[in-house]
């Protein structure tokens, strides 16, 4: 048994950005999650390798035409085995496409509807093209990602996209689906990132309404590069590291490893009048010695410390390695699945799939009538 979603099915409307990572995470837990591709993005026969796109791993492939009755049909058959389905469409397409929620719920009254937006199913913005900038913007997160007198950087697209969208998405499957188990009856599960990103901020709501942290005035507050002790900082090398030494064992430890102990200035960590000053100082000292120097005297001890490292470099860490935080799969490293079970030992079953790879026998396993004519017809497509 692998993944302690082992024996769901869920249906994955294909798209881009949060919805496949949804989809990976829900795959990555042991669920069958089937994604379901435009017909018209099948070319030709799949190629031998594997499709590129690591977060389409995991699941098998098939492509319908939604444009096409007989294809709507089909993918309402589908619905009638899944527990959940999951779509990133702006409000009202699955509707016209006649395969909205109201429509699947009929066909399944256990089933939950994941629908993943922007800006959500209603309100001024709903119907609008966006990114993740400006979902981020909105929810007012994006404001905070700056340091003193700069201007907002986007954390890649990592706060909203996944961090507030595909995540949150797919833990609204699974408490839809915990909640189906007990009543029997399914619902629509509305994501919109700049909910989740909302949510994302909440320890910012508390401590700006506990006066310790100040909205308008970003890269001055303790955790957002106001402080000299939470940074990242530059090494003789023009390698990184980073600091975190917020509480006072911690900021002590820093001290005594920098050889800064003792010294009257660094004494006062929180007086913030103090930390520009600190900082350049601290900076000065942290440029005497190189990033692998840095790391011979500071990881593993209560510093709160970590080299700043690329993806590939993190891949080759001595911790990563141990953990097994990234694994290969087709020969693309990436990383591995997340949270760990000890029972239900999650793992990634399939190599990520092009379109319409698996239609005939994905469309055979799961019921779906008449296959051979879906195929004949162009309402369903194999590659």
């Amino acid at each position: 048994m692998a993944g302690p979603l082992n024996g769901y099915k869920i249906i994955e409307i294909a798209g881009i950005g949060p919805g496949p990572f949804a989809a990976m995470l829900l795959s990555d837990m042991g669920a069958e999650v089937i994604r379901v591709d435009r017909a018209q993005a099948v070319r030709g026969p799949a190629p031998d390798t594997a499709a590129g796109d690591i977060s389409l791993r995991g699941r098998k492939n098939i492509a319908l035409d939604l444009k096409n009755p007989e294809g709507v049909e089909a993918l309402l058959q589908l619905v009638e085995s899944a527990d959940a389905l999951i779509e990133g469409f702006r409000p009202g397409v699955m509707e016209r496409l006649g395969v909205g929620p109201d429509v699947c719920l009929a066909r399944n009254p256990k089933l939950v509807f994941g629908r993943m937006t922007g800006w959500g199913q209603e309100g001024m913005y709903a119907n609008a093209a966006g990114h993740d900038i400006n979902y981020i913007a909105l929810a007012g997160s994006l404001a905070h990602f700056a340091r003193a007198g700069g201007q907002p950087t986007p954390p890649l697209n990592m706060v909203g996209d996944f961090g507030g969208g595909g995540m949150f998405l797919a833990y609204g499957v699974v408490c839809g689906i915990l909640e189906a188990v007990k009543s029997g009856k399914g619902q629509v599960c509305d994501t919109a990132m700049v909910d989740g990103t909302a949510v994302l901020m909440t320890m910012f709501w508390s401590m700006m309404s506990s006066g310790i942290f100040n909205e308008n005035a970003p890269g001055t507050n303790l955790l957002d590069t106001g402080a000299h002790f939470y940074d990242t900082f530059e090494c003789k090398d023009g390698k990184w590291v980073s600091l975190g030494s917020i509480e006072p064992q911690f900021y002590a430890e820093l001290l005594k490893l920098t050889g800064l102990e003792g010294d009257p200035e660094f004494a006062k960590q929180m007086d913030s009048s103090m930390w520009p000053h600190l900082k350049t100082r601290l900076q000065d000292v942290m440029k005497q010695k190189t990033q692998a120097e840095w790391c011979d005297i500071m990881e593993a001890t209560d510093v709160c410390f970590a080299p700043v490292l690329t993806m590939t470099e993190a891949a080759k860490h001595r911790h990563n390695v141990e953990r097994k935080t990234f694994i290969e799969v087709a020969g693309k490293t990436q990383p591995a699945p997340a949270p760990r079970f000890s029972r239900t030992v999650p793992e990634v079953t399939q190599v990520p799939a092009h379109a319409g790879q698996h239609t005939a026998e994905v469309l055979n396993a799961w019921g779906v009538k008449n296959v051979d004519a879906l195929l004949a017809s162009g309402a369903a497509k194999q590659a």
